[in-house]
């Protein structure tokens, strides 16, 4: 039923979608620089895939780290075109519950999922509005100040996960039978490491199809902000959204609109609709592989509260 659910979106999806401008912006590039980005944000993909490893790690759970892997990978690039809802929520349940994961398992993996990509955007954006490197338009309901005090708190929320994380370490909770508790320091430390990286690279793909013509941190800083204008707007893969905020912060005679809407048009092409035929493939094959056996650790506790190593190391399920 999800299956079908997934498809019907995708087909709507796929309506709205300027197909022939998609081809026409890049067919304006020279191909090493096509390449190059396509080749960056396909590693931005495959490092957001980590992000269930860590969850995997923590959870101890024993589905096999290349199917935690494809499936966060799968997931990601629906959740890119359809929304987190679709993607990012209900296609990670079905392909988690197909493997023999629990209620209380998946929610673990999913939360620390989220948590690592939301960290990880408040560390960059957090620096670099707290440092100035963006300026709100003149227009808009936010002034400078109010961006730049935005941007310490996001950087004091990040700080403050990692505190939580060293002074609750070995409290758990009891949730529906299964122990819940927060990760270690050293998970919390690789948790913003890795989304962090994840974004840079998010934002070196624009960069790259902006000709290198503006400076890497406005580049970075438009796209954060058109990420997360993106969630409080409800239209499927931010169609529009992300095209008006770029516009409208990047704007300024150093590129033409042209090519600066050619090259939003072409970031789209190359890091959501390259990697969304990609994901449907890896989700039909996940589809069609069953359960795995003694998925769930035996004594149902978070490795990173069975052991002091920390990130990284091995799982408490997997020692031996």
């Amino acid at each position: 039923m999800l299956a079908l659910l997934v498809l019907g979106m995708l087909f709507a999806h796929a309506r709205s979608i300027d197909w022939r401008g998609a081809r026409s912006a890049l067919a304006a590039y020279p191909l090493a620089t096509l390449a190059l980005a396509l080749g960056v944000a396909a590693a931005s993909h495959a490092l957001y895939g980590s992000y269930d490893l860590i969850g995997r790690h923590h959870t101890a759970h024993r589905v096999p780290a290349w199917r935690t892997w494809a499936t966060a990978v799968a997931s990601y690039a629906v959740n890119l075109n359809l929304g987190s809802l679709v993607g990012g929520i209900a296609l990670r349940v079905r392909l988690y519950a197909r493997a023999g994961l629990d209620e209380a398992t998946v929610a673990q993996v999913v939360g620390i999922s989220l948590a690592t990509n939301w960290l990880g955007y408040g560390l960059v954006a957090g620096s670099l509005f707290a440092a100035g490197a963006i300026e709100a338009p003149d227009d808009s309901l936010i002034g400078d100040a109010a961006l730049r005090g935005l941007g310490a708190a996001m950087l004091l929320l990040a700080a403050a996960y990692v505190a939580a994380c060293g002074l609750l370490r070995g409290r758990r909770w009891q949730v529906r039978g299964r122990t819940l508790a927060l990760p270690a320091p050293g998970t919390a430390f690789a948790q913003l490491a890795l989304a962090a990286t994840n974004w840079s690279l998010m934002g070196t793909v624009l960069y790259l199809l902006l000709g290198r013509q503006i400076p890497y941190g406005e580049v970075l800083g438009a796209l954060m902000a058109a990420s997360v204008v993106g969630v409080f707007m409800p239209v499927p893969g931010g169609l529009g959204v992300l095209e008006a905020v770029v516009l409208a912060l990047l704007s300024g005679g150093r590129v033409g609109e042209g090519a600066l809407l050619a090259a939003v048009v072409a970031y789209r092409a190359l890091y959501y609709l390259v990697p969304l035929a990609v994901g449907l493939v890896l989700y039909a094959l996940l589809e069609r592989l069953g359960p795995v056996p003694e998925a769930l650790p035996a004594d149902g506790r978070a490795a990173d509260t069975a052991h002091a190593g920390g990130w990284p190391g091995v799982c408490a399920a997997d020692r031996h």
